[in-house]
């Protein structure tokens, strides 16, 4: 079924479409999120929270060529209020940024899934240090794939910003990862930890 029928299903009221519609956009969104929140746990209740809003707010896109970029501005808008709640108040825990972890890769080798995994935190720690503007341009263009055009549309900013931003922010966090590296800790997990 294609975007534009399935959107319109779903206007419709058909739960077997928006329970489709879901599972198309379930992995990108908490990809996501993840990437802004760095917080497993924080990453789900928000992503549940972001497929309510969509719920509610469908009939808003119309056209079903702009749902990517209208679903990542509601992504992306979500994160950054919950961002907000949390600098508010007091964090329930202090996680350690070692302890940040993405989905574990389906490689059956454990040597090269704990290597793959170890990589993710170290670069999922790196984006924890670049700048606002630089982490979000680096998750909207490199990581979620969309085109400069996109980023500045979502981000708001003329597309001649985006575009500087793009390349500083991929020496930013060519730096970042450097850094991390060269620590204490190699940037790199225990064993227990990357498979934990």
């Amino acid at each position: 079924m294609d975007q534009t029928e399935l959107l319109n299903r779903c206007r419709k009221g058909d739960e077997l479409a928006w329970e489709m519609l879901v599972r198309r956009q379930q992995g990108r969104v908490c990809a996501m999120v993840f990437g802004y929140l760095g917080d497993r746990e924080e990453t789900l209740d928000v992503a549940q929270d972001i497929f309510v809003r969509l719920y509610r707010k469908l009939d808003q896109c119309t056209d079903a060529d702009k749902f990517p970029s209208w679903l990542i501005s509601i992504v992306r808008n979500a994160c950054l209020d919950h961002l907000r709640r949390r600098k508010a108040r007091p964090p329930r825990q202090d996680i350690p940024a070692a302890e940040m972890t993405s989905l574990a890769s389906s490689s059956p080798n454990p040597e090269e899934q704990w290597y793959r995994t170890a990589r993710r935190r170290l670069v999922h720690r790196a984006l924890q240090d670049l700048s606002e503007i630089n982490r979000e341009v680096i998750l909207l263009k490199d990581i979620q794939g969309l085109s400069l055009e996109q980023v500045s549309d979502v981000l708001q900013v003329p597309l001649g910003t985006v575009k500087s931003r793009a390349s500083r922010a991929r020496l930013e966090l060519a730096q970042a990862i450097t850094a991390l590296e060269k620590g204490p800790d190699g940037g790199f997990p225990s064993a227990t930890e990357a498979v934990s």
